[in-house]
């Protein structure tokens, strides 16, 4: 009798798509395999060279997933002019060579060399591009967008430097003139008409290449790292398609953002990545490590905030986060800021996104307006999830979902007819929170800066609160209105089929609604100065309100509310502004938003679409409290057939196989006898196929007749009786056992904290049953009063 084993078999230890990992069995592997290392060490210099790469490979990894990341994000600014132009010009042709992803061929991917600077600019530049390209051209340059064509311009002046005669709308190109009724019609057309071109191409590359390119991708990175296994989710064509297609739904002016799909295009990086080293590649559990540091270098580089992004994937992504997973991270996140401010992103020499500075401090009254805002970024966190949900299952069990092109086609033309009036819809949602946030100085020409200036000063830093002027109130009621059609369109947009986060969107209400607000206590303070809650502490003719402060605090709530993060968001606010006295109020409206929301409903916008998707997701954060035993829950029930299971010596090939074709379990109890039930281990289903498969192959004379073994000797065998064959080394000899009076309370804490796929139930040693993860969700479930169905994956 030979076994197989000596040698590993491809495809044994791994898993079927759409099952979950085993956290122990993968744990035990990966120190095994340390412990050979160590050992082999100290035999051989070479042994010695290799033990010290395997250490070193997991900083190596994460130093490329930091550069990479970075260089997604990265955008050229006006010292990389000539750079851009040429990007412009060739993007779609170089865009292919960009994704070599400083690969050799020995991570089984054929990819050409990188192109410098073609994957840098590629998000950010074709955006900006693409969203002006809606209004008009340039005819110094084609590739040219708005901001550049006139960066050259002789015949621009700093009130007008926005127009140039350089920059043509397409009235003026189609009919030559950009006054009148007809030349307004003419822009408004070609407006709509290049939105809705971007968002059909975006919605139908999404479904014919890569249906996993779509949404923000948040809720499936966690259900990844959580142990479940979805093969492609981050592969080379998503990560291509989600580029390309990120591009241009961002383009089409749909309420969505960039920023939360970056995370899963960094996560994509990570896991491609890990084909390039063995201890990561044929490791699922290492893998995990790899793509929790990477979710902190996707949010790292797309708001500019390293350490927010080794909070966020802390406390909202990740499922096993161990301290040398923390130093990782914060090493990818370093070395993905450090990318991103060497390439100088948002021309500001500074790596925030939206840079603001205040010059006047917050008074100890705001903090009442300040938790107001609380209470609206929780209401509408809390409303945005409930409604949202409810369009995503119409969606899911109706015929709606079997249309999604003509989905994504009518919601971007109803975006594109309602925005192109308001020209606070009509800009993109990041320069609309970067106008939000400003702070108003004499030289600033926007609507929301126009106030009656009634006083003689020179500083700009030391403007008085002034009252509000024509533009400001017309700036109000646009702001009014586009608030109104963020709240709307966004939870329609939210969960389409093309890529769209929900990060800058939920930022821009809060935003909108803290400036109204904002701008409201300004003149409150301005016009009654002499009332008791102002008279200590503002005095007339001082800068005593910052409207821009209360956008920022409004953003945070809303996002809090939406996402319910609370340090991680505090601390990405004030890395994302580089407001850091404003620390307080921050905290104060996230922790408000989040007691709101939670009072109305406990869970956040990603853990309710994991929920909706079915995903086999078992939060870690929820109490589980009621009194139930392991017996309740396990399979079979009373009446129920009994357990299958596998004898560890007396069943033949042919019986184990039809064991495996008439069930679909992923894995089966080995016993003594079915007398006994007395528990041997656990075997894996594919490794069962996969073992019996490679016998037939290279083993003369195994036949159906053949007796399986998974002892560790086998007794004497008659003459002339088919070779047997022994699979104890796919056995798993130490399955994690409980007894059938165990709490559940104590089942479920021992999947969460040791990441088990299976629980194997014994009473007085003897094998009762088994409790796999999905039994565990669905009692959960079925205790929360929840359709115990919606579990639908194993």
């Amino acid at each position: 009798m030979m076994d197989f084993l000596e040698e590993p078999i491809p495809g044994v230890g791994t898993y079927d798509d759409f099952n979950t990992i085993d956290w122990v069995r993968e744990k035990s592997r990966d120190r095994d395999r340390h412990r050979e290392i160590t050992n082999k060490s100290k035999e051989s210099t070479w042994a010695l060279i290799h033990s010290v790469s395997d250490a070193f490979s997991g900083w190596l990894l994460m130093l490329l997933i930091g550069l990479l990341s970075g260089m997604v994000k990265s955008k050229q600014t006006d010292n990389q002019k000539e750079v851009a132009d040429g990007m412009r010009k060739y993007i779609l042709v170089h865009y292919f060579d960009s994704f070599s992803l400083i690969f050799s061929d020995n991570c089984g991917l054929s990819f050409p060399p990188l192109k410098s600077g073609s994957l840098a600019g590629l998000i950010d530049i074709s955006a900006h591009w693409m969203t002006d390209l809606k209004e008009g051209i340039c005819t110094g340059g084609i590739w040219f967008n708005h901001e550049h064509c006139c960066w050259n311009s002789q015949h621009v002046t700093f009130e007008d430097r926005d127009k140039c005669p350089e920059w043509n709308s397409w009235s003026q190109l189609i009919i030559s003139t950009n006054e009148g009724a007809f030349a307004y019609i003419v822009n408004y057309f070609m407006y709509v008409l290049w939105a809705l071109l971007f968002a059909f191409l975006a919605v139908s590359l999404v479904k014919v290449f890569a249906p996993y390119a779509c949404g923000s991708g948040i809720p499936e990175i966690k259900t990844i790292l959580s142990g479940f296994i979805i093969r492609g989710y981050l592969g080379k064509w998503t990560l291509i398609i989600k580029t390309i297609t990120l591009v241009l739904a961002v383009s089409s002016g749909l309420s969505l953002g960039k920023e939360g799909p970056l995370v899963h295009v960094a996560c994509c990086c990570g896991n491609i990545l890990c084909h390039c080293f063995n201890k990561y590649r044929k490791n699922e559990a290492k893998r995990r490590e790899v793509l929790s540091a990477a979710a902190a270098a996707g949010v790292s580089v797309a708001f500019g905030a390293p350490i927010g992004g080794v909070l966020f994937s802390l406390e909202e992504v990740s499922y096993y986060f161990p301290l040398k997973t923390l130093w990782r991270s914060f090493f990818a996140a370093l070395v993905a800021a450090f990318t991103l401010r060497s390439i100088n992103p948002f021309g500001n020499s500074r790596l925030v996104l939206f840079y603001v500075e205040f010059h006047t401090p917050w008074h100890l009254f705001e903090l009442v307006p300040f938790i107001l805002l609380g209470i609206f970024g929780g209401l509408w966190g809390a409303l945005f999830i409930r409604t949202n949900i409810a369009w995503c299952r119409k969606r899911k069990t109706t015929q709606l979902g079997k249309y999604p092109v003509i989905e994504v086609l009518v919601v971007t033309a109803i975006t594109a007819i309602l925005a192109f009036p308001n020209e606070y819809t009509r800009m993109s949602t990041s320069e609309l929170i970067s106008e939000l946030f400003n702070d108003c100085g004499l030289l600033d020409s926007s609507k929301l800066c126009d106030y009656e200036n009634r006083f003689n000063t020179s500083k700009a830093g030391e403007l008085p609160d002034r009252p509000a002027g024509v533009g400001v109130y017309s700036a109000m009621w646009q702001l009014a209105l586009t608030l109104i059609l963020k709240i709307v369109i966004t939870i329609f947009t939210f969960g389409m089929k093309i890529p769209s986060g929900l990060f800058i969107p939920s930022m821009a209400v809060g935003a909108i609604a803290g400036r109204l607000l904002g701008v409201g206590m300004e003149q409150l303070a301005y016009y009654h100065h002499d009332w008791a809650i102002f008279n200590s502490w503002c005095s007339q003719g001082a800068d005593c309100i910052t409207p821009g402060l209360y956008a920022m605090v409004g953003a945070a709530a809303c996002l809090g509310g939406v996402t319910r993060m609370t340090v991680s968001l505090v601390v990405i606010m004030f890395e994302l502004t580089g407001g850091l006295e404003y620390i307080v109020p921050l905290m104060a409206a996230a922790m408000t938003s989040k007691w709101v929301a939670d009072a109305l409903g406990r869970e956040g916008i990603y853990d309710a679409h994991i929920r909706l998707n079915g995903y086999p997701f078992l939060e870690a954060k929820e109490e589980f409290a009621h009194k139930t035993l392991a017996m309740d829950v396990m399979k079979p029930r009373r009446n129920d057939p009994l357990l299958t299971v596998l004898t560890q010596d007396s069943m033949t090939v042919e019986d184990v196989e039809t064991v495996i074709s008439e069930t679909t379990y992923s894995g089966f109890p080995v016993v003594v006898s079915r007398e006994s039930q007395r528990l041997v281990g656990f075997v894996l289903r594919r490794d069962l196929i996969i073992s019996i498969e490679n016998a037939r192959k290279k083993q003369d004379g195994v036949v159906s007749t053949s007796v399986i073994y998974f002892t560790e000797h086998s007794p004497p065998m008659p003459p002339y009786t088919p070779p047997t064959l022994k699979l104890r080394n796919i056995l798993d000899l130490s399955p994690f056992t409980v007894t059938d009076l165990t709490p559940m309370e104590i089942v479920v804490d021992i999947f969460r904290k040791l990441g088990l796929r299976q629980c194997l139930v014994t009473h007085n040693g003897r094998l009762l049953g088994i409790i796999t993860k999905k039994d565990v969700l669905k009692h959960i479930a079925q205790m929360a009063n929840q359709d115990p169905d919606s579990i639908l994956f194993n």
